[in-house]
């Protein structure tokens, strides 16, 4: 066969050689001829297209005897900038996995689609008047092409675009599934609001004021009903970005208080918007993670972000009418509760809702000085100390600042198990995101009460016995002391006593102490908060929802979905200066008159109405909660998805209880957004009926990031990498020294690299193989281009290994491969098939490296039949390259759905070696042996052969030399 040739400068800038001769060679040039023609014989013949059952489970008898793989990417964003060679990491390895699996025997079912609202979009509107669609349109006609050339072998009938009108009909159907119902603990389950309203009608469940449900009006019908529906509007702190001109969900506000997007600081601020009540189904989220193969980590952040705690609820007297309620985990150390705090946001200082503030118009006689913050009055104190506060984010106000801050609120509570009165402050360590907003100071036990006690000279009483020799007087301690394992002292009050009980028993008495004098009891608390669901943007789902004259809300009729997105000549919302806290919303749609003020008949009986329109758009997150089902089932334009297809693609079956995707790939930052707002509408649906799986995702697997080196200038400017030099260790970039890092790879930092420079130098397959070959999938690794020429060698390799370079022939013939290849290729089936399996491409590839190497180092002819399985092998890693292959053996059908090979077991085994077994010098036996076999079994088995027992005769043996694997030379006594 002939061999490459090149010339010392025949390389292009990446290290792949110049091509010369040979006009068959396996070049780029020719791989591209050969993906290109490819790509265009699956598209037209619909090769990854994957039956849906007709949606009678029973009359698909044969399609559902066959198993199914339901296999998925996270939905990408189409981007201005188009694919960097980071981005399809997490597609190329579904696809190589999606491919074996149709090798053996599964239906597949793998698409990709656009999650495509969202700021990005918006932003570039702003910026250049484009509009959002025609922006988004191009960059997905863009991407679309990109994906297509690395041979994506997508179900391209199933692509959803979450900016399709006739996609987010069902988003919006959604929503209205979600609003209308609520989450019966009974049942513990979601229910349609009309049993709620049933319960009402009848008496069974009282009104709030008593009244019977007749005698409500329509306004007071539905204020009751929204503490009670699952999507509901109120108001309530939101995290305000005026820099964005948009309200942020929790989890969109970065670690330091600011804007993930724009990095624009974000303040609190109480306005109506739009919620999911996630929190009813905080048990569910936390317990249901134990059915998932999902990694532990991800799990993790789970259960941190939904934080379940128990405890018990405590009221606070305050004054004659009113009280202060807390949480805490802790209700044995009640005794030990010296002065409350409550959040600045509360509304007992804020006198919202109704409830009218406590705060006194003057200091109570004998306040101390360091209380006041120097104000003249409490109201002034505590209007300033909450002005501070909003221009903090919850993890700033959460932070272990070295210094405490507060104010006194000019008012007392009263101790319910000591009747101490204890002095009530504002702090803004103490959060309305938690628990109920107010805290019970313990200060001898808690470390951030310890500093603030401190701070504020408050007392401090020890009532849970130090296991150390401190003493039980907390002005000598340097900080607090907390055990669970620990006894209770100082804690006699009139009515009770917890004394000499350890923490757990006194846990327990006190809780049903508590109940039973109707103070407190026990309950569960959870971190997690209600899903913020209103943005404040031009490019989202409007939501289906109109207000009447009484400003009710209405959800429209399906009749009505989809409700379009109308054209607006201005996409802003209306921005404000970044650090002004208080300013507030004011949306693109609102503008729109024409749009927001309509008359309407719902269809409920009252006939044609005015109404106004919700002007709030959806986050974009909406879209990416339900995809999933979609795929199933695209183009149906009656429902959600067929029943009969969601529960053979996605119902709960042996060894996944709870249904869902077979396998989800995409990146670990998702793990408490994306993935829990899927789980929790999954969980709705469920419950409502509209499918059989209760969770989105049973198998999840996080990829790594693909990493570039960043050059930077000395003014920390980055600097195109492809143009920095390497000089004697050192880089330059236009001979100014530079440095360099491991980072991100992007356009910003000038060290992209396009999945499209490195087709047009080494083909789509070359690029598919090196991304798998880097390392673990899960494991994020650098990129090298000057490595990519590897891979680029192995395939040229394998095409000579079948192709004569001169002719284009195959050159492969019948005879039958010797003993030591058949080895070599059935171990390589064995070991390829289990890695592929289970996701570890970068082995499978060394593996297929060294069977070719094998076929290279024996030389002449390779056999048919080794020459057909290795191009089986490697299909789903280069499938164009083996389609080619494929076709030149002499096969007319497609490879993607050939049988893969199965090795033989018997050759799989390692082979065996004769060992020579001698007594005295004088061969007595020959033993076959694995090569591996070590000196202890070695002699184990030479001394139970029975030529060698007979050849003994009784005899002791004083030593055996054991020489593994070829000799054993015993010597009797």
């Amino acid at each position: 066969m002939s061999e490459t040739t090149t010339s010392p400068a025949a390389h292009g800038a990446g290290g792949a050689p110049t091509e010369v001769a040979a006009p068959h060679r396996y070049t780029a040039a020719l791989a591209a001829d050969i993906e290109a023609r490819w790509q265009d014989f699956w598209e037209s013949e619909g090769t990854y297209e994957a039956p849906n059952p007709s949606g009678d489970l029973a009359g698909d008898a044969a399609l559902v005897a066959r198993p199914k793989k339901f296999i998925m990417d996270m939905f990408p964003y189409p981007s201005g900038a188009g694919l960097h060679v980071g981005h399809p990491l997490g597609f190329i390895a579904t696809d190589v996995y999606a491919r074996h699996q149709r090798m053996t025997g599964h239906n597949v079912l793998h698409t990709l689609g656009f999650d495509a609202f969202g700021l990005p979009a918006e932003q570039y509107a702003v910026q250049t008047g484009t509009h959002p669609r025609v922006s988004t349109e191009a960059n997905i006609v863009n991407m679309r092409r990109q994906l297509r050339r690395l041979g994506l072998g997508h179900d391209l009938r199933r692509s959803v675009e979450t900016i399709d009108p006739a996609y987010y009909k069902w988003t919006q159907w959604i929503f209205v599934q979600i609003f209308n119902s609520w989450y019966d603990p009974e049942a513990d389950a979601a229910r349609p609001i009309d049993t709620l309203v049933a319960q009402f009608e009848a008496g069974t469940r009282p009104t709030p004021d008593g009244r019977a449900w007749a005698e409500l009006s329509a306004a007071e019908r539905a204020s009751v009903l929204g503490e009670y529906r699952l999507a509901y509007a109120s108001d309530a702190p939101v995290n305000w970005c005026p820099g964005l001109g948009t309200v942020l969900a929790n989890e969109e506000v970065t670690a330091d208080g600011r804007s993930e997007r724009g990095n624009y600081p974000v303040f609190k601020a109480k306005l109506r918007q739009w919620n999911m009540r996630i929190t009813a189904y905080a048990d569910r989220l936390l317990n249901d993670l134990d059915a998932l193969d999902w990694p532990e980590a991800i799990k993790l952040q789970q259960r941190n972000w939904i934080g379940r705690s128990e405890g018990a609820r405590v009221d606070f007297p305050v004054g004659d009418d009113a009280h202060i309620t807390v949480f805490t985990t802790r209700q044995d150390t009640l005794f030990g509760a010296t002065y409350m705090v409550l959040a600045p946001e509360h509304e007992l200082v804020s006198g919202a809702n109704g409830t009218g503030s406590i705060v006194p118009a003057a200091w109570p006689e004998g306040t101390h000085d360091v209380w006041t913050g120097g104000h003249a009055t409490p109201g002034d104190a505590v209007a300033a100390y909450r002005k501070q506060a909003a221009a903090k984010s919850d993890v700033e106000r959460q932070a272990e600042a070295k210094d405490k801050t507060g104010v006194f609120t000019g008012v007392y509570a009263t101790n319910p198990v000591s009747g101490e009165q204890v002095p009530v402050f504002i702090a803004d360590y103490v959060l309305m995101g938690y628990g109920t907003g107010a805290i019970m100071a313990v200060p001898a036990h808690d470390s951030r009460d310890f500093a603030f006690a401190r701070a504020f000279e408050l007392p401090m009483r020890c009532v849970v016995e130090p296991a150390d020799d401190r003493g039980q007087d907390p002005a000598t301690w340097d900080d607090a002391f907390d055990s669970y394992d620990a006894k209770i002292v100082n804690s006699t009050g009139a009515e009770i006593s917890l004394d000499g009980l350890i923490v757990t028993e006194a846990k327990a008495k006190i809780t049903d102490w508590l109940a039973d004098k109707g103070i407190g009891e026990g309950t569960v608390n959870f971190r997690l908060r209600d899903w913020l669901f209103s943005r404040q943007r031009y490019w989202g789902e409007p939501f289906p929802i109109v207000y009447d004259e009484d400003g009710v809300a209405h959800a429209l009729p399906e009749s009505m979905l989809p409700l379009e997105l109308p054209e607006v000549e201005d996409y802003s919302p209306r921005t404000f200066d970044a650090d002004d806290a208080d300013t507030r919303p004011e949306t693109p749609l609102s503008r729109n008159e024409d749009w927001v003020d309509v008359e309407l008949d719902l269809g409920d009986g009252a006939g044609l109405k005015r109404y106004r329109r919700e002007t709030n758009t959806m986050p974009n997150w909406a879209g990416s909660c339900w995809y999933e089902m979609r795929y199933l089932d695209p183009h149906n334009a009656d429902a959600l998805v067929d029943p009969g297809i969601e529960q053979y693609w996605m119902g709960p079956r042996e060894g996944q209880p709870a249904g869902g995707v077979d396998l989800y790939v995409g990146g670990a930052e998702h793990a408490v957004l994306h993935l829990l707002y899927a789980r929790f509408w999954s969980k709705v649906l469920h419950d409502l009926g509209h499918v059989s799986s209760s969770e989105p995702f049973h198998k999840l697997y996080n990829q790594g990031m693909i990493q570039a080196f960043v050059y930077r200038d000395s003014r920390g400017i980055a600097v195109p990498a492809a143009e920095v030099e390497e000089r004697d260790g050192a880089y330059y970039y236009q001979d100014e020294k530079v440095s360099r890092v491991l980072g991100k790879m992007g356009k910003s930092l000038k060290n992209a690299v396009t999945p499209d420079e490195i087709c047009a130098e080494y083909g789509a397959d070359t690029l598919r193989l090196y991304e798998m070959a880097m390392g673990p999938l899960d494991v994020s690794r650098p990129w090298d281009t000057r490595a990519v020429v590897g891979q680029y060698r192995l395939l040229q390799r394998l095409w000579r290994n079948v192709v004569d370079e001169a002719t284009g022939e195959t050159t492969v013939v019948d005879a039958e491969p010797d003993e030591a290849t058949l080895r070599a290729l059935h171990k390589a089936i064995d070991g390829v098939t289990q890695d592929l399996a289970n996701l570890r491409f970068n082995t499978a590839i060394a593996k297929i490296t060294e069977l070719n190497n094998h076929l290279t180092k024996v030389g002449g002819p390779v056999s048919r039949t080794v020459a057909e399985q290795l191009v089986l092998l490697i299909a789903p890693l280069a499938p164009h390259v083996a389609e080619e292959l494929w076709r030149k053996l002499g096969h007319t059908g497609t490879i993607v759905h050939a049988d893969f090979p199965v090795a033989d077991p018997a050759y799989v085994v390692d082979e065996t070696v004769t060992c020579v077994v001698q007594i005295k010098g004088k061969v007595k036996a020959r033993l076959e042996v694995a090569p591996s076999i070590s000196d202890a079994d070695l002699e184990m088995a030479a001394l139970a052969e029975p030529a060698v027992v007979a050849a003994l005769g009784g005899a002791g043996i004083r030593k055996v030399i054991v020489r593994a694997p070829k000799l054993v030379n015993i010597v009797p006594a």
